[in-house]
């Protein structure tokens, strides 16, 4: 039968020493983040999803962001290789972890780099984001490795934000969500809403309806209860001053087999 797994990885002590790129630095209160990690963790146990912990990444300030590691199609795994090139130590633990759930495992050589915040799933359409962590030849290795399997890859232009996942995501119904302000070319979505709130472009689809998201976008958790959604809602905001949301905390394996 199908499995929901979600790998998840718990905050570095370094946490406060994450990188970041489009936003100012300020204080991170890493105990506090712990907190609320652990609170998302129990969101997602909540709602049906069966978390496995990765081995901590030590000395690796962002590694509590995983999604970044890898790209999941069906049971297939792409190892991602960063364009932050001081986070690739983060990836061995990662590609132990999914290997032993009896996943296919690939990787992106070099020259390629590739994040996985960068990669939206959209059924199996695949849009990847070319910015600052993902180049051209990151982008043809994930096609080369997912079109085989029935993917269709496209490529997304991406200058104002970090990964195309700080940018949009996509409702169940495959509609794109998206602060305006922070999206590059919104008519590139064959299907666009925009929302009232930056953190109200990411969300984490739970299953039924159910889709989690920061408590930093009440505006945006109000739309979308109003097309019928169920917002779920959890303060990461010692993550989102290191560009992070809800997407990134964690990797959702929804087509393994147990």
């Amino acid at each position: 039968m199908p499995s929901r797994k979600a790998l998840v990885r718990r905050p570095d002590p370094r946490l406060a020493e994450g990188l970041v790129t489009h936003v100012e630095r300020t204080p991170v209160d890493v105990r506090l983040a712990v907190e609320q990690w652990e609170r998302y963790v129990a969101v997602l146990g909540e709602y049906g999803w069966e978390t496995v912990e990765v081995k901590a990444a030590d000395g690796y300030p962002d590694s509590v962001f995983v999604e970044d590691t890898v790209v999941m199609f069906r049971n297939v795994a792409l190892i991602a290789r960063s364009g932050a090139e001081s986070r690739r130590g983060e990836t061995a633990a990662v590609e132990e972890a999914l290997a032993g759930l009896g996943c296919s495992v690939n990787r992106v050589r070099e020259p390629g780099t590739l994040d996985g915040g960068d990669v939206l799933k959209i059924g199996d359409t695949v849009l990847v984001g070319r910015g600052g962590r993902t180049n051209a030849e990151g982008v043809r290795q994930l096609r080369s490795a997912f079109e085989p399997l029935g993917a269709r890859v496209t490529a997304v232009p991406l200058t104002k934000v970090l990964h195309l996942k700080s940018a949009v995501t996509a409702l169940p119904d495959g509609t794109v969500v998206g602060y305006p302000p922070l999206v590059d070319e919104p008519s590139l979505f064959d299907r666009f809403l925009p929302v009232p709130e930056e953190a109200g472009s990411h969300v984490v689809l739970l299953g039924g309806g159910n889709l989690l998201m920061a408590a930093s976008a009440p505006k945006s958790a109000d739309l979308f209860a109003g097309f019928g959604y169920h917002p779920v809602s959890v303060d990461i905001s010692e993550f989102e001053k290191l560009e992070g949301c809800v997407t990134c905390l964690s990797v959702r394996l929804r087509d393994l087999r147990t």
